[in-house]
């Protein structure tokens, strides 16, 4: 129901979902199948309407024929334009509870909706986990961390999933009576805050980190979290995430660098952390270690040229082909040839392997082969991870600079050499090419080759190149001297925590990647070489007079602080005079996935026994994307059980990626990263592109950027509301394939948000102002049919919620939620129950406005976890139940399922009653008749007594009918009706005979016939031309068969609307 500006009634046709943008149906939460079952029938339907426009024609030259008898016509109503609403303005003082004056506003508007609300509830307490006598509720805790964002930026909408999710949850658990503690917080995030402070240093003042200094550094980088690191809070605020914001927590907060350092003795005094000199992913622009979350892996289809960030941005070098050169026999003129991707690596070959069973190769077991430019003896080794059916079969060795080589040099024990500066230049061990950038050193190389005469070809090669997702740098395997965990028995009991249900991980696809990962974990390598982080608590162990190897463990020590490393120092060296013992701490700084690996128990005040850590861990549920399943999650599990002895939360859901409309990754450079806060307040393209201008993209990627926003948003982004985008995006959200959000989508819930608003403002003036609701929900037994049909209903949306809030089928629970008040609440009952509020049967008016508030008060409850803001401002314009002191929706009681409410047969008969509506109205809308005569016929004395009780009800729903009558056993149907039918024991009829001149209706059909005839022999001509099949493409033959078969169906729906005037006439 709509109501205009005037107060009049407005009906609302009820479409399959809400309406999109461009006007089109976004299907709401319904299976898209629906949509195109109907696509592929649209030509059909075309058809059809052309008959049905004909017999109106029919009746409007009738109507024209008796207004030229003399009869005066009616003047044409001219529609009022719509006054607009004021503008909004909220004058509720800040975190007092919002001032609702006057009558409900005509039109939805989302900013005025959500004004005030979030800080009432904050200041109200509301967010704050419940206790009883110190102890949570008897239903029992609800607790869930945040997922923290990083304190570098904003949130985007794969973020607002994840807090949609979240919240939903929480708020749903605490209607149901339970203690709730839903805890916020930021990541230190180290890189990408380095990565942002060190860009911003250079663009505004022209100096690096390293013109300052460590310490002032770390100065500025906290100035930029303080300046920068609210706005997230503000962001998660807007989305409605319903936290208890005092226990807001930061990942360099001084109690949680306690629990990092912590963490970091306990595992390095047993072990489980060591030091050792091993390959890592090495960014040579930053001069760091990343982890394999922050490398991209680009796939190459074959050659393909490339600029490379840290080389000369004029040159382009080439990627994607594998280059075979050969290597000289010592003391030989025979060779080995071998291929490579990476041929500049051949400078720090220690090794050519053979298969131990190639025939070829047998004869050069342990012979060796000469370097090209070193003159190095290189050994022929025979190894069984050499594939002699691939290449060659033999595979040049390069311990230090590939993982796979890594491995077979530990095993053959080789020589290890690194040929790179951290900056990625080649070293002294890669002479002649000292000094050469990597990739110049490639090309350098190849040249040397060619002259030598040693080159053999290169061929297209597809390959997958390692790039550093925070700098767009190809990324080097190095070996360095770094810290590692031993994640091996970790990884054995957080799969056996999984497999005797300890810890649930949903859904079912999530648990199998989980084992696949865990079976095959490698070490943890959580060293850094950055300066923002936690600050590595271990100490190298200088002794006066001696050499001391950095790389061996036994001259490190770990320590909670200086003296405890000092006093570990002077016990493992009692020999050492104290005086000749020197520390450093080592410069690194801990991976912050290390740091994220404890939050779930730092938060809650590890490593000190609190009372949070007694009453709220382990936590419930652990809500994240599947994306970084094992990157966080089996780290929190790993270290959970490690350092406290249980799980640290009970569940884990891995909810969809978001990807863009066209199913693309969300990236800053593709410009299709979404700031929720755009879709809420919505934005201009103009202010789009400005703020891609104004963030750290290089001036290349901002215009590509642009062209993308362009693209996708060229009106920009309109305003859609926190309650439409939750709602888009929870209706999404099965927890099985990624998301393609269609901003479009969202938009059209914030036009279902509109209709929400004005069905309920319909109803609230249907009860009227001095209404006063019944103290409790039981039936009277005063109730009709539609009240008990609708009811159930309700009772089945209630249960659907609950259970699939449950289950974490989001996808189902808003379906069921949208089903109940747009299909059933909106586009039946409140059509239904007008007539009867304003009828002269009091207590049928009064039993109607009962069952009508019943079904406001708890569907507004059910929607509340997922819209939040509407659901408390028509919440709180609804009349209270006596006694009802509960001042806010969100801790008001989540609705339960009762009973009483199961009415199967009610359900039955109404549904028939409902299907006699529509069948008339089809009748109706193809005749035009004005007061039409309108009959049934049932079979049984059952239905025609229940068609009988309900035939005010039914007259009142059929606009154009003058008279509704169901016939009785003994009555026949009259001559001239037109039928439709309801099911094998009812018919509708309507009396046409008399109101169509059904000869020219016939004649306009043949002459319709023959157009369409004509228009079809033309297609068929085009389609049966000679080449016709070998030419055309196959998506136009496709639509040419398409567009046949709806001229084919269009000629056979006019020729039964023909033979059913014939009939009709004749009758």
């Amino acid at each position: 129901m709509t109501v205009d500006t005037k107060g009049k009634e407005e009906k609302v046709v009820g479409t399959d979902g809400p309406v999109t943008a461009n006007g089109a149906s976004a299907n709401g939460p319904k299976n898209d199948a629906k949509a195109e079952a109907k696509k592929a029938a649209k030509a059909a339907k075309a058809a059809k309407l052309e008959a049905k426009l004909a017999a109106q024609a029919a009746a409007q030259a009738a109507a024209a024929a008796s207004d030229a008898t003399g009869k005066k016509k009616k003047a044409t109503k001219v529609k009022a334009e719509p006054v607009p609403e004021p503008e909004f303005v909220d004058n509720t003082p800040e975190g007092e509870k919002k001032v609702l004056q006057g009558d409900i506003p005509t039109a939805y508007n989302p900013i005025a909706v959500e004004a005030a609300w979030y800080a009432w509830w904050e200041k109200s307490g509301f967010f704050k986990p419940q206790l009883v006598d110190g102890a949570p509720a008897p239903e029992g805790t609800f607790t869930i961390p945040i997922p923290p964002p990083n304190v570098t930026g904003a949130l985007h909408l794969g973020h607002a999933l994840t807090n949609s999710i979240q919240d939903a949850l929480t708020r749903w658990h605490r209607m149901q009576g339970k203690t709730t503690l839903f805890v916020p917080g930021c990541d230190h995030a180290g890189i990408s805050t380095q990565v942002v402070v060190e860009k911003r240093l250079v663009k505004e003042r022209g100096i690096t980190r390293h013109d300052l200094g460590r310490e002032k550094f770390l100065e500025e980088v906290f100035k930029w979290k303080e300046a920068y690191g609210t706005r997230i809070y503000s962001q998660l605020r807007k989305v409605g995430s319903s936290m208890d914001w005092d226990r807001v927590r930061f990942t360099m907060d001084p109690n949680m660098v306690k629990a990092v350092n912590e963490a970091f003795v306990r595992l390095h005094e047993d072990g489980v952390i060591y030091r050792d000199n091993r390959l890592v992913n090495w960014d040579t622009k930053l001069k760091t270690a990343l982890s394999n979350l922050e490398v991209d892996q680009k796939e190459l289809p074959g050659r393909t040229l490339m600029t490379v960030p840290d080389h000369d941005p004029k040159k382009k070098y080439e990627f994607g082909v594998i280059i075979s050169f050969a290597y000289p026999i010592e003391n030989s003129t025979e060779q080995i040839v071998v291929a490579t991707t990476r041929l500049e690596t051949m400078l720090g070959d220690t090794a050519i392997a053979v298969h131990p069973t190639d025939e070829r190769y047998k004869h050069l077991h342990g012979k060796y082969v000469i370097h090209p430019f070193q003159n190095r003896r290189i050994p022929i080794v025979a190894d069984e991870y050499v594939d002699p059916a691939f290449g060659t079969g033999a595979v040049k060795i390069t311990p230090a600079h590939d993982p796979n080589d890594y491995t077979v040099g530990k095993r053959q024990k080789l020589e290890f050499i690194n040929i790179f500066t951290d900056e990625g230049q080649i070293n002294e061990a890669g002479a002649p090419f000292t000094g050469l950038k990597r990739f110049d050193a490639r090309v350098a190389v190849l040249e040397e080759l060619k002259k030598k005469g040693l080159y053999i070809e290169t061929k297209d090669n597809k390959m997958v190149l390692p790039i550093s997702e925070r700098t767009g740098n190809i990324v080097e395997p190095m070996l360095k001297p770094q810290w590692w965990v031993n994640c091996k028995d970790m990884a054995g009991e957080a799969m056996k925590v999984v497999r005797t249900g300890e810890l649930q991980i949903l859904p079912q696809t999530s648990e199998k990647e989980w084992f696949r990962w865990l079976e095959n974990i490698e070490d943890w390598c959580i060293s850094r070489q950055l300066w923002w982080g936690h600050r590595i608590p271990a100490y190298f162990i200088k002794i006066q007079n001696q050499e001391n190897d950095r790389i061996d463990g036994k001259y490190w020590v770990s320590g909670r602080n200086e003296k405890e490393a000092r006093q570990k120092a002077l016990e493992k060296f009692p020999d050492v005079k104290p005086a000749d013992i020197v520390l450093e701490q080592d410069e690194d700084v801990l991976d912050t996935w290390f740091s994220s690996g404890l939050w779930p128990f730092s938060i809650m005040g590890w490593p000190e026994k609190t009372q949070d850590l007694k009453l709220f861990y382990p936590h419930n549920l652990l809500e994240t994307g599947k994306d970084i399943l094992f990157f966080w999650v089996a780290r929190m599990v790993m270290l959970g059980i490690k350092l406290t002895g249980t799980v640290p939360f009970k569940q884990v859901f891995c909810h969809s990626m978001v990807r863009d409309a066209h199913g693309r990754k969300m990236s800053k450079s593709l410009g299709n990263v979404i700031d929720p806060i755009d879709v809420i307040y919505g934005i201009s393209l103009e202010e789009l592109h400005k703020r891609l201008e104004d963030g750290n993209l290089d001036p290349r990627e901002v215009e590509k950027a642009k062209d993308g926003q362009s693209r996708d948003f060229p009106a920009g982004i309109p305003q859609c509301g926190t309650d439409a985008m939750r709602f888009a995006l929870l209706a999404y959200t099965s927890g099985a394939s990624d998301i393609n959000l269609d901003i479009s989508r969202v938009e059209g819930y914030r036009k279902w948000c509109n209709k929400l608003w004005n069905a309920t403002r319909f109803a609230l003036m249907k009860l009227g102002a001095d209404y006063k609701p019944r103290k409790d929900v039981a039936l009277t037994g005063k109730e009709s049919l539609a009240d008990r049909w609708i009811l159930a209903k309700l009772n089945q949306c209630i249960r659907k919620t609950n259970e699939n809030l449950a289950q974490y089928n989001f996808m189902q629970a808003t379906n069921a939620l949208y089903q109940f008040w747009l299909y059933e609440l909106c586009d039946v009952y409140l059509e239904t129950t007008k007539p009867i509020i304003d009828g002269a049967d009091a207590a049928a008016s009064d039993s109607a406005k009962d069952v009508l508030y019943i079904c406001l008060e708890a569907g507004l409850k059910l929607l509340h976890p997922f819209m939040p803001f509407v659901t408390e401002e028509l919440y709180q314009r609804l009349p209270r139940r006596p006694d009802d002191k509960v001042p806010s929706i969100m801790i008001t009681r989540y609705p339960e399922a009762l009973a009483e409410w199961d009415n199967a047969k009610s359900e039955a008969d109404w549904d028939l009653v409902n299907h006699v509506v529509h069948a008339a109205r089809s009748l109706l809308t193809d005749y035009i008749i004005k007061d039409a005569t309108v009959l049934l016929t049932a079979s049984t004395y059952e239905t025609r007594q229940l068609l009988e009780s309900q035939i005010p009800i039914v007259k009142s729903m059929l606009k154009g009918c003058g008279a509704f009558k169901v016939l009785g056993a003994n009555e026949t149907v009259p001559a001239g009706c037109a039928i439709n039918n309801v099911s094998e024991e009812v018919n509708v009829y309507l009396l046409v005979k008399g109101f169509v001149d059904f000869d020219a209706e016939l004649l306009k059909i043949a002459s319709k016939v023959d157009k369409v005839r004509d228009n079809l022999a033309s297609w068929i001509k085009k389609t049966t031309v000679d080449g016709y099949e070998e030419r055309v493409r196959q998506e136009i033959k496709d639509s040419n068969d398409a567009k046949i078969k709806g001229l084919q169906a269009e000629i056979a729906a006019l020729e039964k609307a023909a033979d059913e005037f014939r009939r009709l006439r004749d009758a």
